[in-house]
Formats: structure tokens, sequence, C-alpha cells
């Protein structure tokens, strides 16, 4: 009996400590992704450079917290002035400055504000994509009103690429939220099982989404760029899909490009518990050295194409409480520090991509293209009209 008593004090202690544990997941949702994390393969070792597309893209809503008109003004004319100054202080190995991805909302419709991001863009830092919050939302109203935005972001704003194919109109997305293809539990901010399957036939190229954590709308999927089937009747059909890979074909309904997800062994909770490296960027998580090597070292790539990474991260760049970082000294020398460390021309070379280029980069390994991906950003896609002008600069100072 003694045995047995002194025995049952390690079950017990083990049995609470793994108890602790998963509450602690729960408590961040982190049990849908963190097998994928814990199986993910080691990085493997490739010849030659390792070629780095870093792309940034935002949620950009003038409107957010219900704004006043001067504060919406303010935001906007900032990001257009200040933006300006600061990637106009840095060139990547191809002598292109840091391309910023407006993905704007389409229900924050401003002519204006287009109108003026529009002009930054021709001035070659970035590009507009399309962004959207809804609820409950019915399969007509969403391709009436999706529909719609993108022709007015072309028609008026220059912005979207047509397919040089079939001459349809292109769009990149990202879903207010982060609730793509109705995927948060409670069916709220979203609605359409469908969502996958609408956005195809809409003419989107790739979501941008992802990662969500620590959401429950993350996917078990993660650091991956890969093919997703729409199960119509089911939501989140995302959550697993098909890896892009060099000589494959396109398949299912939509392209999901993904940023980097992981723990931060760097930065612990009291010391002990990491956090979650989400790839996103604000006041309260600057974009550090250790975060950047953090970004890189997650390996999203092509399969069959390790030598090029993405890199994608997001923000909500109109949030005062984090124009200041992402205007200001901290993404300035995150910059410097991606041009230093990242683009010495033998480990590593470093390309500044909008979504639209690291869609056609991802589409050109999959064809089986090798060399410098900086040559592939208009692959398949050709560049909107407002970033035309952009493009002509870009080359001359190359």
């Amino acid at each position: 009996m003694d045995i047995l008593v002194w025995l049952a004090v390690p079950v017990a202690v083990l049995a609470a400590a793994s108890l602790a544990v998963w509450k602690l997941l729960r408590s961040r949702n982190m049990e849908i992704w963190i097998g994928s994390y814990l199986r993910r393969p080691r990085v493997t070792a490739t010849q030659g450079p390792v070629h780095v597309m870093f792309c940034f893209v935002d949620h950009f809503e003038p409107m957010w917290h219900g704004a006043d008109e001067a504060t919406q003004r303010e935001r906007v004319d900032r990001w257009c002035r200040d933006y300006r100054t600061l990637a106009g202080r840095h060139r990547d190995a191809d002598g292109r400055p840091p391309q910023h991805s407006f993905f704007y909302p389409e229900e924050e419709y401003v002519p204006e504000y287009l109108d003026k991001l529009s002009e930054l863009c021709s001035d070659g830092y970035g590009e507009i994509e399309v962004h959207l919050h809804h609820d409950n939302d019915t399969e007509a109203n969403f391709n009436e009103g999706m529909a719609r935005f993108c022709r007015i972001l072309h028609e008026r704003h220059g912005a979207l690429p047509r397919d040089p194919d079939t001459g349809e109109l292109r769009f990149g997305f990202i879903h207010g939220n982060w609730c793509l293809d109705n995927s948060r539990p409670d069916g709220r901010w979203c609605g359409l099982d469908n969502e996958l399957i609408l956005l195809r036939q809409l003419g989107c190229y790739a979501d941008f989404t992802l990662p969500s954590a620590p959401s429950d709308t993350q996917t078990r999927t993660i650091n991956s760029i890969y093919y997703a089937t729409d199960d119509a009747h089911a939501p989140k059909s995302h959550d697993t899909g098909v890896p892009v890979r060099v000589g494959g074909q396109a398949s299912g309904d939509l392209m999901l490009i993904q940023g980097p997800l992981g723990l931060n062994w760097k930065d612990r909770r009291m010391g002990l518990v990491p956090r979650i490296e989400n790839a996103d960027v604000r006041g309260g998580q600057p974009p550090t050295p250790e975060r950047v090597d953090a970004w890189v070292q997650a390996g999203v790539h092509v399969q069959g194409r390790p030598e090029w990474v993405f890199v994608k991260i997001h923000t909500h760049g109109t949030q005062e409480g984090d124009m200041n970082t992402l205007l200001g000294p901290p993404v300035d020398a995150m910059h410097d520090y991606l041009e230093s460390a990242y683009n010495d021309g033998l480990r590593y070379v470093l390309h500044y991509v909008s979504a639209r280029e690291a869609y056609n980069i991802v589409k050109a390994a999959e064809a089986g293209m090798q060399g410098d991906p900086g040559e592939y950003r208009d692959f398949h896609l050709p560049p909107p009209r407002a970033s035309w002008a952009g493009g002509r600069q870009a080359k001359a100072a190359a």
C-alpha cells in the first residue's frame, strides 16, 4: 500500500501539470495548431543564396473605432506622407523600395482616401487590394458588393490587374475579423460556407488572411502556401489543403499564402512561457531583429523550392497606437536589419514584393522557374495601372 501511495504522488503531479498545460493552450486556441508546429519538418539546407520575398500586408481601415471624418483623413494623409519618407530610405537587391499592400475594406469606401493611396502606389510604394468585414451575409449580397468594389478600384483608382488570359479583374483578399469561409465557431462575421468558391468565381487570385492566431479562426495548416478546396456546406474548408509544389498545378478553389506562425522562445512570459509569434506588427509587437530572424527561419516556401522563402507579415495600419511603430524608427530599423542581415548576395538576397508579386513568384516556382525570383514579379498577373509609373521608376533606379 505504501508503494501505491508513493507512486500516486508523481502521477497526480503529472496529471495536474498536463491539465495546466492544456488549459494554457486552450486559453490561446493553440490546441488548433500546436501539433502542426511540433511536427514541422526541419528547414533543409540549400545550395546558393536564399532569396527572401518580404511582403507587408495591411488591414487598412481609415474608419477604425468609429473615427470622425477629420481623424480618418489624418490617418490616410499621414500614411501617404510618412510612408514615402520611410520607404524612400530603403532598397532591396533589385533597387526597389519596400512595397506595402493596402487591403482596403469594401464597406469603408471613400473616393478621396483611395485617390490618395492610388497616388502613393503610382509612385512605386505598393498596391491596393481587397478587404471585407461582413456578418450573416448572403451569396447575392456578397457577389454584388465585391464585384462592384473591384470595378470601382480598377476603373476609378487604377488598382487591380486584369488577367492576361481571360480579361477578368483579379484581386488578393483579406477577410475582416479573420473569419474566412465562416471559420469562427459561432458563425459570426461571415455567414458564407462557400466563400472560397465565391472568391474564386469573382477573380480572387489568393487569400492573405492567415495566420490569425490567437483567434479560434486559425487553421491547423501553418507556415504554408497551399490550395484549399471548398466544402460548400461546411465552414473553414481551408483548414487543410494541398501544398503548392514545383511541377504541380492549381487545384481546388483558392490559393492561400500564409505568414509565419510559431512560438517565440526568446520572448517568454514570466521568463517561462514562450509568446506566440504570429507575424503581427504593431506598437506592442515591434519588429525586432529576433522576430525578423524567426520569420525567415519559418521557411514558408513552395515545396521543392526551399531557397525561395516568403515572409508575409501583417498589421492594422491606421490605429494611432501603432502608427509611430509602423511609420517610425521601429519599422525603419526593421528594414535596416533586413537589408544588412538578409541581403549580402552570398547567403541571402532580399526582394520587397507586393501581395500580387508574391503570388506571381509562387506561380513561377510552381511552373519550375529557377534563378532570381525577382525576375518573376509579373510572371502571370501584370501590374495594375496605379503601379505602372512606379514600376518604370523602379526599373530606372535598378
